[in-house]
């Protein structure tokens, strides 16, 4: 019996192997295996031949950043990070609150970031500067044909917490019910009109029932817990300006990208194995 478990164990060990080693086809001489294409319609949830040209679009893609010696560091990604806190009109501070708020952990922007920076030298460095870029024109037409991207709350229902140590407001923000004597409360209607831009993208940011992210006005920590939102109305034209041009000039990025690794797909020696 032991002897017939352990070959049975083998001979699956084996057929295992062979999946993962088993090529399917290659990619200017690089492999991808049965068991990447397996993998693939698993965690996509697509079809064969939907995971063969996802495989065959990402090894193009990093065959192609590996020839133009593209690279990206720290460095790098601070700058991404401050020219996006620019065109959201706040501090880098508030912005990598935030940003940590959203994802729970700051590297997993900074992994989205040197994706996002990888695609934006790649497009430099294969345009050279022909990539059109966005005009005052180009983002003005983009404001009046989406405003609906734009909406904002009129008024906020809110309660501004604030405290000298950033610990209390930490376990308020956890046990908001027990009162604390280092924690000020304040209750407020603000209306949107009033509020400069980075107040206004936090609050939007921030859904009813919920705390803001902890920052600090002058020498003090501060949350804004958000009870409610009422009526709509359309941030100003300028207020978003910035994150307009860069939401344009990332989708002609992207198209560019596609319709380049389009005409690779055409050139690439590609090899069906199995």
């Amino acid at each position: 019996m032991y002897k017939l478990l352990l070959s049975l164990f083998i001979c699956s060990s084996l057929s295992f192997a062979s999946m993962i080693n088993g090529v399917a086809l290659t990619v200017n001489d690089e492999a991808i295996t049965l068991y990447d294409i397996d993998k693939t319609m698993s965690e996509q949830n697509i079809s064969k031949n939907q995971a063969v040209g996802l495989l065959v679009d990402k090894i193009l893609y990093e065959q192609v950043i590996k020839k133009n010696r593209i690279s990206v560091d720290i460095f790098d990604i601070n700058t991404y990070a401050e020219k996006l806190a620019n065109s959201n009109n706040m501090d880098v501070y508030t912005f990598k609150t935030i940003v940590t708020q959203k994802y729970g952990d700051y590297s997993i922007f900074e992994e989205d970031a040197k994706k996002v920076i990888t695609r934006q030298k790649l497009i430099e460095r294969l345009v050279k500067g022909q990539l059109k870029i966005a005009t005052d024109e180009d983002i003005s037409i983009y404001y009046d044909n989406n405003k609906n991207k734009f909406q904002t709350a009129e008024k906020f229902s809110v309660v501004q917490y604030s405290s000298k140590r950033k610990a209390s407001l930490v376990s308020t923000i956890k046990s908001p019910l027990i009162a604390n004597k280092e924690v000020k409360r304040n209750a407020f209607i603000l209306e949107n009109e009033n509020l400069n831009p980075q107040l206004q993208y936090l609050l939007n940011e921030t859904k009813a029932n919920s705390f803001t992210p902890i920052f600090r006005i002058n020498d003090e920590f501060t949350t804004i817990f958000v009870i409610k939102k009422e009526g709509k109305s359309i941030l100003n034209y300028e207020t978003v300006k910035s994150k307009i041009f860069n939401d344009i000039m990332e989708t002609r990025e992207k198209k560019f990208l596609k319709e380049y690794f389009e005409k690779e797909k055409l050139t690439a020696d590609i090899k069906i194995v199995r």
